[in-house]
């Protein structure tokens, strides 16, 4: 073996340790910060979490069902709003829309991507909090929306690209409307992943705490009217991890240890909705 080739070999086998380095030091954060939400969190995971409302400040004991609940609530009416609008403005761009008008909406929805999420709250509360005079579960849920949309608006369309064009000729060749073929060809065809696409925006808005300031606010009962206050995990969160009371810290903890398993099971479930996808497409 010449000397050229070891140090070449050498070289080669340095670069993938220092490669194999960098991603330990990228993840290492990530399993750090899991670790600890885990060891702080766990302890406060029992019914009473589930099924109890929060006690007054200085009162042992309580639980979250108000923030659980209205989680729920503000994220499922932001995932009825923001998905049906993404994926029709997602569908026009890539079926419909001339190249220049398409081109013109892909960036817009690229720079509404990168918009602060407070700025999100700020403009639901413009649109909807100040004309109705006090906060509500609607209005967090218009925020919320805002943010889901250009994610869901990109993946969708990146899912609609990589439909072959040769279904589309076929379905023009049959004399199919255009309206038929976006609906029964190329949705259906890039169906698994307009729903992985929907499953990230959805994780992507849950743990959103800045926009529920301007827009849900909080509400230390429990709430489900979509007119009034509501009470949401991030906020929640937020509100008892600042205060001076050893308890909601514990219930802080429990509250972040509960949004996080949530995230993680709806990104596990979009991999898992791929993972299965292509499965079937090699079978």
């Amino acid at each position: 073996m010449s000397r050229s080739h070891q140090l070449r070999k050498l070289h080669g086998r340095t670069m993938e340790a220092l490669c194999l380095l960098a991603a330990l030091a990228a993840v290492a954060p990530l399993f750090a910060f899991l670790w600890h939400l885990v060891s702080m969190g766990a302890g406060a995971l029992n019914p009473a979490l589930f099924t109890q409302l929060p006690l007054p400040p200085g009162e042992v004991g309580g639980g979250l069902k108000n923030a659980i609940l209205g989680t729920l609530l503000v994220v499922g009416t932001a995932t009825v709003v923001g998905i049906p609008v993404g994926v029709g403005a997602a569908v026009y761009m890539t079926e419909f829309a001339r190249p220049r008008m398409a081109a013109t909406l892909r960036f817009a929805c690229d720079v509404l991507s990168g918009v602060p999420s407070i700025v999100m709250g700020l403009l639901a509360f413009q649109v909807m909090v100040r004309p109705m005079h006090h906060f509500s579960a609607l209005s967090g849920a218009l925020a919320l929306a805002f943010i889901m949309l250009p994610v869901v608006v990109i993946t969708t369309q990146e899912m609609l690209h990589l439909v072959p064009h040769s279904l589309r000729e076929a379905g023009h060749a049959l004399g199919i409307p255009a309206w038929r073929i976006a609906s029964s060809i190329s949705m259906r065809a890039a169906a698994p992943g307009i729903l992985t696409g929907a499953i990230l925006s959805v994780s992507r808005i849950a743990g959103e705490t800045a926009p529920m300031l301007f827009t849900a606010f909080g509400n230390p009962f429990l709430s489900l009217d979509p007119k009034a206050p509501i009470a949401t995990l991030p906020h929640t969160i937020f509100t008892y991890a600042i205060s001076p009371y050893d308890d909601w810290h514990r219930l802080a903890w429990g509250g972040a240890l509960i949004l996080v398993l949530g995230i993680l099971g709806a990104t596990l479930l979009s991999r898992f909705i791929l993972w299965w996808h292509q499965r079937g497409l090699n079978a």
